[in-house]
């Protein structure tokens, strides 16, 4: 298989509370040497708690924040946005919030040529074929181009924000939690109209959710993040029906079911560590019934478990 995008023991640090003298007082490290392969064709479902460092990755994908450390490359060449327009046309981030994402102040059409103009130089006849062919991909009207944002529903937009990705011909789309602002039945509209464009189109997700549920049914692999550094990454079907780090176990047993009774999840600590007083050994003892004393020393590093998941854990399930 071709791979479509390759993360080499990428990270990422931000510096806080600067002093009067401009030097930083402490750090905060939000992804740790990640090294990921996300092959052609496949969805790669990215979970994790809030401030596990998902969207900060995400961000770094698509060139919006600098790696401190490390290597991005898309279809084999580095990570370069030095030109905009070739960075642009390989890959493409669909946010959270499709409101929010699109500018207020003009309409749909003008939102849609923008990329158009940008990346592809397009001349208009070609911008209004183009721009025909994506919104029926996308089953909405050529009538709502010339609306503005807050005319449409949330459902709607989150189309209008697929679309827009669409139209930059991006073979890689990041999905940074792209189904958590609607309603349930929506959710369900826009995951098959993913999962159709997919098909159609031969595109690359990036899936990024904290449901456990959503990233279950779309996605081919799981990587779970905590403290940002990925704990356990495998086949979708394996990680879910069989988690082998104690945390993938947690976040399972947390996601509300119907007809189940809530109750507290096993452990000894519901919180994340301090980020900027990281602990000593791996950043989950705390919280882990089954650490023993190699836990508070040292940090354990992902191993290959043959065809089964990859777990960074020295106690797994």
């Amino acid at each position: 298989m071709t791979t479509a995008l390759k993360l080499n023991d990428l990270s990422k640090t931000f510096l806080v509370g600067k002093s009067l003298l401009g030097a930083a007082k402490g750090k905060v490290h939000a992804v740790q040497s990640l090294t990921l392969t996300v092959e052609q064709g496949e969805t790669l479902g990215i979970v994790g708690e809030s401030g596990c460092g998902k969207s900060t990755l995400a961000r770094m994908l698509v060139g919006l924040l600098p790696a401190s450390t490390g290597s991005i490359e898309i279809e084999g060449a580095a990570l370069d946005t030095a030109d905009p327009a070739l960075f642009g046309r390989k890959i493409q981030y669909v946010f959270q919030d499709p409101i929010s994402s699109l500018n207020p102040r003009k309409t749909i059409r003008q939102v849609m040529e923008t990329p158009l103009k940008q990346l592809h130089k397009m001349p208009k006849a070609a911008r209004d074929k183009r721009i025909a062919e994506i919104f029926a991909a996308v089953n909405l009207r050529e009538s709502f181009l010339d609306r503005y944002p807050h005319e449409f529903s949330g459902g709607q937009a989150q189309r209008i924000g697929i679309a827009r990705a669409l139209a930059a011909e991006a073979r890689i789309l990041i999905l940074d939690e792209p189904v958590s602002a609607l309603d349930v039945s929506v959710q369900a509209q826009v995951l098959n109209l993913l999962a159709d464009l997919k098909a159609e189109f031969g595109l690359t997700y990036l899936f990024i959710s904290h449901d456990l549920a959503v990233v279950e049914a779309v996605s081919d692999r799981v990587a779970v993040l905590y403290f940002g550094a990925v704990v356990e990454v495998g086949r979708a079907t394996d990680i879910f029906a069989n988690p082998r780090h104690p945390y993938t176990k947690l976040l399972a047993d947390s996601a509300p079911v119907v007809g189940r009774p809530l109750s507290a999840p096993e452990g000894r600590e519901t919180e994340l560590p301090n980020p900027l007083d990281p602990p000593i050994g791996c950043a989950f003892r705390a919280r882990c019934a089954y650490a023993t004393d190699i836990c508070a020393s040292k940090v354990p590093s992902l191993s290959d478990a043959g065809d089964g998941p990859q777990v960074a854990c020295f106690n797994p399930l």
